[in-house]
């Protein structure tokens, strides 16, 4: 359902448009309430910064061997929060690499907490928009088999941010292939006030949108994490 198709040295205005085209593809101007026109209008001041970050020959150079499914690394990602596009419907446009069913959000939220569970003070998306960029962003399998309250605070420290849902989805959605069995991730970055933690793995041959124990650790279970955020 998405085009996961990469150059072998990423070029950051190319896979900007890439990740536009994805969008649209699936459906998201129609989400939000605008024409595929507008939708790429309301994105597109975005792209320059996307360059400025990624796009000079120093970081292409550094992004050489581009394989998210093998690094679990992604330069940058263009994100569309729930103001646009509901959590629902997102998930259910998510596939794996190769893959044809759909994603699915998990029947352990209880029908209305899945609005509850929203951006923490830290990981609040930037700008009026509802659509922001995230670079710099890692899968986390080092935290695989780590409690995820204590990989939220090795990664405070080295002051990265966590994910929020959409943000998860976002990665998710323009490079599949960084979900691999045993090399899932938590979004650590909506919370709902209490001890869980929402994650994303692979259930029934199809990307799942579930939560987990603060204190619980899982082996096949890593955190997300980012640089930065920008609108």
């Amino acid at each position: 359902m998405t085009d996961s198709t990469h150059s072998p040295a990423l070029d950051a205005a190319t896979e900007f448009d890439r990740q536009v085209r994805t969008l649209v593809a699936l459906g998201y101007p129609a989400l939000s309430g605008r024409s595929p026109e507008q939708f790429t209008e309301l994105v597109a001041p975005l792209r320059a910064e996307a360059v400025a970050r990624t796009g000079s020959a120093a970081r292409a150079q550094a992004h050489a061997a581009y394989d998210p499914a093998v690094t679990g690394r992604v330069p940058f990602v263009l994100v569309v929060g729930r103001e646009l596009a509901p959590i629902e419907a997102t998930m259910a446009l998510t596939t794996l690499r190769g893959g044809k069913l759909t994603g699915f959000v998990d029947r352990s939220f209880e029908p209305g907490s899945l609005e509850r569970f929203v951006a923490t003070e830290d990981t609040r998306p930037p700008g009026p928009d509802g659509a922001h960029l995230l670079f710099d962003v890692e899968r986390g399998e080092e935290f695989c088999g780590v409690v995820p309250g204590d990989a939220m605070a090795t990664l405070a420290g080295r002051g990265r941010t966590l994910l929020t849902i959409e943000e998860g989805i976002a990665l998710l959605t323009h490079a599949p292939e960084i979900l691999v069995k045993n090399k899932c991730f938590s979004t650590g970055g909506s919370r709902c006030g209490d001890r869980r933690v929402p994650a994303l793995w692979i259930s029934k041959r199809a990307p799942k949108l579930g939560w987990c124990w603060e204190g619980n650790p899982h082996t096949w279970l890593g955190m997300a994490s980012a640089g930065s955020r920008h609108a």
